[in-house]
């Protein structure tokens, strides 16, 4: 499914979508803004880059960042649910990761990224990716994979 069908199907069935974004610094929303009648769909979308950010407008523990880091599932967890409720929308979508050339450690290396889909009372899916290449192309890919993961997730509460 492209981004176009996706939008038609979210409009139908008159389900919402806001954005969480961190490394992929709104190519996720853009994505999805592009298309004609995205207006029928998609609530809002934050960049929320630095942690005070994510804290402030997603309501990310503190204690999240702390112990797991930015780059993390439990934080990319949170940002998706955190937006998910300060839209008031049916799914929320985020990405957390490093793209690089710089700021990657042996633990989490540059291509570390992790998207996450919340929906319904509480479900939600998480994916930790390993993409290579330059900063652009890591957040394009980041992008792609955030897209398909909520088409997944649109399915299943569409089951």
């Amino acid at each position: 499914m492209d981004v176009a069908a996706l939008v038609e199907k979210l409009s139908k069935a008159q389900l919402s979508v806001a954005t969480a974004e961190s490394c992929t610094g709104g190519l996720i929303a853009s994505s999805i803004v592009d298309v004609p009648g995205a207006s029928d769909c998609f609530n809002e979308g934050y960049i929320t880059y630095s942690n005070e950010a994510k804290m402030k407008n997603l309501g990310v523990r503190d204690e999240t960042l702390m112990t797991h880091g930015a780059v993390s599932f439990e934080t990319a967890l949170e940002m998706a649910q955190g937006v998910k409720k300060r839209a008031k929308a049916d799914f929320g979508i985020s990405s957390t990761g490093i793209a690089g050339p710089t700021g990657g450690s042996p633990k989490k290396p540059v291509g570390l990224v992790y998207i996450c889909c919340a929906f319904g009372d509480n479900q939600f899916q998480v994916k930790e990716l390993h993409l290579s290449g330059d900063r652009t192309t890591i957040r394009k890919a980041a992008t792609k994979e955030a897209i398909k993961l909520l088409e997944l997730c649109v399915d299943k509460i569409e089951d």
